[in-house]
């Protein structure tokens, strides 16, 4: 049996420097949609039909630079450092959040969530890919969903943060308190980023020739032929359109359902806890069974939306405040697949190509994912109600399900043949 790798120095530090940044990362995008209805109040008319469909955009243009941005700046990161990447990116998102709360046009809140694409798109491809260089494969699972634990936390701490700005800062009038949800957000990413530029890359500490780290195009063709990478992106895709879609029309959905402004704290609060319970319970479950069922980290990502399916349909013809439990049933399922997911992507990629399959992933995932998802939703649900654009999310779980099941005969392999060809 083959002895554990070992871990190398730095990584913990690393790792708890990364959760920090992607903590920060995803209260950025969220608290846009905890603080979307009172931008739409600013910028549109009342009774506008179409504003719903027009504010949905704002999400898009933050994801449309950032999948666009992320092939390119992923590129980058397997040819310099990636810290330099990683801080320059944190800098120049947080910069832009803050420009957010200044906008006094809707074009000009448009463009700042443009630049906050681009920053993350430096950030995306990178960040896993350090943790992927610094820990053996072994416990790779844990320490990836450890890193994405900060997906549900910071995304329920954005949606916290933009309702309690929303109902208790009173020395600024109501309509314009949004606007300091984005300012309190930017400031910690941006310090963060500072301390980013400061680490060494674990590249450097190999000793290995500059040429031998450099990817040729026979690398990039063997990606593109990695079948658990491509079900991989294409069951990701599913998800992203599924969760995207709920995260950012979750305030309008519960106002729909009547309930009042302090319901976005406790969606925030539900995600935060059953998230980052599922998430790290996610991970080790991967991990765990890896020994006895070589395809687990699909399994576990392909049951948790398959089961989280019937759950939400539930959910959407329960009264409140019975129907919480059932919505935290099914985000606790939703985010099983968050680390072993991302564990799969990084296992199946050689480590000279992973910035960039990383960003390949953002590109698929984003591109037929939330993109279509916010303006989508926004439009079935303006035609019909949220119960049917609701509806039409869960078939697409299940879609997503059903594809990670379907590649767990591939992944097994794929993994062996990158690690003997990394070694």
């Amino acid at each position: 049996m083959r002895e554990p790798s070992p871990v190398k120095r730095g990584a913990y530090s690393a790792l708890a420097l990364l959760l920090g940044i992607n903590l920060f990362n995803y209260i950025d995008r969220q608290v846009l949609a905890a603080v979307e209805p009172s931008i739409r109040a600013t910028f549109f008319a009342a009774g506008d039909v179409n504003a719903m469909a027009i504010s949905g955009t704002l999400g898009s243009a933050f994801l449309v630079t950032y999948m666009l941005s992320a092939p390119a700046l992923g590129w980058l990161a397997d040819r310099l450092s990636r810290w330099l990447i990683i801080g320059s990116a944190v800098i120049l998102w947080s910069l832009a959040t803050a420009a957010s709360g200044l906008a006094m046009t809707f074009a000009m809140l448009f463009a700042t969530r443009v630049f906050v694409g681009i920053g993350e798109g430096g950030y995306g491809p990178a960040a896993p890919t350090v943790l992927a260089d610094l820990f053996p494969l072994e416990t790779r699972g844990r320490i990836l969903a450890a890193f994405c634990a900060a997906i549900p936390v910071g995304s329920a701490l954005g949606y916290v943060l933009g309702g309690a700005v929303l109902t208790h800062f009173t020395p600024v009038p109501i309509a314009e308190r949004w606007r300091w949800a984005f300012l309190f957000a930017a400031v910690p990413g941006f310090l963060l980023g500072i301390i980013s530029l400061l680490q060494r890359d674990p590249r450097a500490a190999t000793g290995a020739r500059p040429e031998r780290q450099r990817a040729t195009r026979k690398d990039y063709r063997t990606l593109a032929r990695t079948r658990s990478y491509v079900l991989n992106c294409a069951a990701q895709t599913a998800m992203t359109f599924a969760l995207g879609g709920i995260g950012f029309w979750a305030a309008e959905y519960l106002r729909s359902r009547g309930q009042p402004p302090s319901a976005t704290q406790t969606f925030g609060a539900l995600i935060a806890g059953t998230g980052l319970l599922s998430t790290l319970v996610g991970g080790w479950l991967g991990d765990r069974l890896r020994k006895r069922i070589p395809g687990s980290y699909f399994l576990v990502s392909g049951l948790g939306m398959v089961l989280a399916c019937p759950l939400f349909i539930i959910m959407l013809y329960t009264p409140f405040p019975r129907a919480w439990w059932f919505m935290g049933s099914a985000v606790f399922l939703l985010f099983l697949n968050t680390g072993p997911s991302n564990t799969a992507l990084a296992n199946v990629s050689l480590p000279k190509v992973r910035a960039t399959a990383f960003a390949l992933n953002i590109l698929v995932i984003h591109a037929l994912g939330d993109v279509l998802a916010f303006p989508t939703l926004g439009y079935i649900a303006g035609h019909t109600n949220w119960r049917v654009a609701f509806i039409f999310v869960s078939v697409i779980m299940l879609a997503s399900g059903i594809i990670w099941l379907a590649g767990m005969k591939y992944l097994p392999a794929d993994t062996d043949a990158v690690e003997k060809a990394a070694a």
